[in-house]
């Protein structure tokens, strides 16, 4: 909950220690325990004391719920003074202010006044970003400079105190430096409140010198957060599953309907945690996962019933062993006794309820281990002649027959059953696939909307320009003409 921030002050998230960057682990703890989307804001230039002397050395943190968007987190970061005179060259700053543009939604440019030309002078660091930033592992140099879709990647830059929109020319400033660059879709929509997986990925790619790249950045954080989404998704299903399940349950197709029910809901749980699942592994991953927790709960349901099924049998049938270890039933006439016996408990089991799935196959079995208890007492039955002893023995085998049939018909049917289940899992993992893409596909031609947008702003702007040079070419033309035109003649006399 954003109840649970509670930051009294500022924490050192980038630790920049003799020429070294280091992530502070107690603040990527912090970072890590944040569930409520982030709103980060860095603030980034010289300091506001008397001298450029930093105030702060590396990158500091200070989180608190967000005053204006309630659920969202504040995240503020203040990054050392850029330029400071004791370090004598600018590297660290470069990185700092790198790490800085990439970790923010909205950069604070803090001058110590208005923004004049040593302060633009300054901010080269913005174009160093094209060589400390690495946007695609792969850049495709066939592609059309597209420079406002990688802009679009940037946090928005303002001028603290004067609030003045420094985003378009800073834009246009790391856009004509960057060519040829494709857009990762999804990348600050999805990773504003990964910011803990962020700063590890940044800051061991730039110690072990390689350049941060975004897209590696997004690839590495869809790999770490699909399979956490994987895992949210069956934690969910084996909480309601186990909520719901009491096993046995009394036939098949109830396990299998509570199973649809919870997989789909889990199938909704990693949908919304899913990011950027490459030609749906992930997706794939889940269902192959749920399809062997189904088998899990079949075999356990089948195993639960076995179980009450036989000490059902134990309790109900056991008084008629110990009638037939007693003879009660060897002498004239016993055999019919017997079975009547018989068909009187067999009738008994069959109306106890919640016997599962087993419930036939169980006492099948029971009854054919007892058939050799069956014939001993027919053969001693000397009421009965040797034809209709034959007749009985006949009678029971069709019984047997019938039994062992009903049996098949039931196996037949369960799997029918879960072929069934098995498309209704396919469908409904594909609906939601579908309906996932629908909505990528809207946020898509809502962010093409604004990248069009960017680019109608851009090139008015320019337009502007020119319109305005020509307009001062032509105002100067015309106040040089005039100023021929009234100039006194000087006249010679004879």
């Amino acid at each position: 909950m954003v109840s649970e921030i509670h930051m009294t002050g500022p924490m050192c998230l980038i630790e920049n220690t003799n020429g070294r960057l280091m992530a502070n682990p107690e603040a990527l703890k912090i970072l890590s325990a944040i569930m409520q989307p982030v709103v980060v804001v860095a603030t980034v230039g010289f300091s506001l004391g008397s001298t450029v002397q930093s105030h702060t050395k590396g990158i500091w943190m200070w989180c608190m719920p967000h005053p204006k968007k309630p659920g969202h987190i504040l995240v503020l970061l203040d990054t050392e003074g850029l330029g400071d005179v004791e370090k004598g060259d600018n590297q660290n700053d470069s990185w700092i202010f790198a790490l800085a543009v990439l970790l923010n939604s909205t950069s604070m440019y803090n001058s110590m006044g208005t923004i004049n030309q040593q302060a633009m002078d300054q901010l080269h660091y913005v174009t160093e970003l094209t060589h400390r930033v690495q946007p695609k592992s792969s850049p495709d140099e066939n592609e059309n400079e597209d420079s406002a879709d990688f802009a679009s990647f940037f946090p928005d830059f303002v001028q603290k105190s004067n609030s003045i929109d420094l985003g378009q020319g800073l834009r246009v400033c790391i856009s004509k430096k960057i060519k040829n660059k494709k857009r990762i879709t999804g990348n600050r929509d999805f990773l504003y409140y990964k910011k803990h997986y962020l700063v590890l990925t940044y800051v061991n790619a730039i110690s072990s010198g390689d350049l941060p790249c975004m897209e590696n950045a997004v690839l590495a954080l869809a790999q770490i957060e699909n399979s956490a989404a994987v895992q949210k998704a069956i934690a969910h299903y084996e909480k309601q599953m186990g909520q719901k399940v009491q096993l046995p349950t009394e036939t098949l197709q109830e396990l299998l309907d509570l199973h649809r029910d919870s997989e789909s809901k889990a199938t909704e749980v990693f949908i919304r945690s899913s990011f950027k699942d490459v030609d749906h592994l992930f997706q794939k991953e889940l269902a192959a996962q749920l399809d062997k927790k189904r088998d899990d709960f079949c075999k356990q349901n089948q195993e639960a019933s076995s179980d009450h099924c036989s000490a059902l049998l134990q309790d109900i049938f056991s008084p008629l062993e110990e009638e037939v270890k007693a003879g009660i039933y060897s002498k004239p006439g016993g055999y019919h006794l017997f079975i009547q016996k018989l068909q009187d408990l067999e009738k008994k089991y069959y109306e106890e309820p919640r016997k599962g799935t087993q419930a036939e196959e169980i006492l099948q079995t029971y009854l054919k281990s007892k058939e050799s208890m069956t014939d001993a007492i027919l053969q001693t039955d000397q009421t009965l002649t040797e034809k209709e002893k034959e007749i009985e023995v006949e009678c029971v085998k069709a019984e047997s027959a019938q039994a062992s049939a009903k049996m098949l018909q039931q196996m037949q049917r369960k799997n029918e059953q879960m072929m069934e289940q098995k498309e209704r899992s396919y469908q409904e993992h594909l609906k939601q696939l579908t309906e996932k893409m629908e909505r990528d596909r809207a946020q898509l031609l809502e962010e093409q909307e604004r990248t069009l947008a960017l680019k109608l702003q851009e090139q008015q702007r320019l337009l502007k320009e020119r319109f305005e040079n020509v307009s001062r070419r032509i105002q100067n033309e015309i106040q040089n003409l005039q100023r021929t035109m009234i100039q006194p003649r000087t006249c010679t006399i004879n």
